[in-house]
């Protein structure tokens, strides 16, 4: 099981995920989007493409860009298509 949390909140929980470079991407369905606000912040990555971030927002409380996903990731990353990883101040454990 791996579960996503910020301040108290589960922001995402799921038996099936993928790990990728040490991060967590869990699936769509297993993602709180309720605590996230897609923002217009953008990277690339050579192997996996343009990543995509969202604000987490909790009891009115915002960490910016603390989670990111591949919309249309390249080839080698199609097994992660739009799932969600957490960074900065997000617990993630797995």
């Amino acid at each position: 099981m791996a579960r996503a949390k910020w301040k108290g909140t589960v922001l995402a929980e799921s038996n099936k995920f993928e790990l990728v470079e040490s991060n967590v991407y869990f699936p769509p369905d297993s993602v709180n989007f309720d605590y996230l606000r897609l923002t217009d912040t953008h990277t690339t990555c050579p192997w996996k493409g343009l990543a995509s971030y969202y604000d987490v927002i909790v009891d009115g409380e915002t960490n910016r860009d603390a989670a990111w996903t591949y919309l249309e990731p390249k080839e080698k990353a199609v097994h992660i298509t739009r799932h969600v990883a957490f960074g900065g101040e997000i617990e993630v454990e797995s």
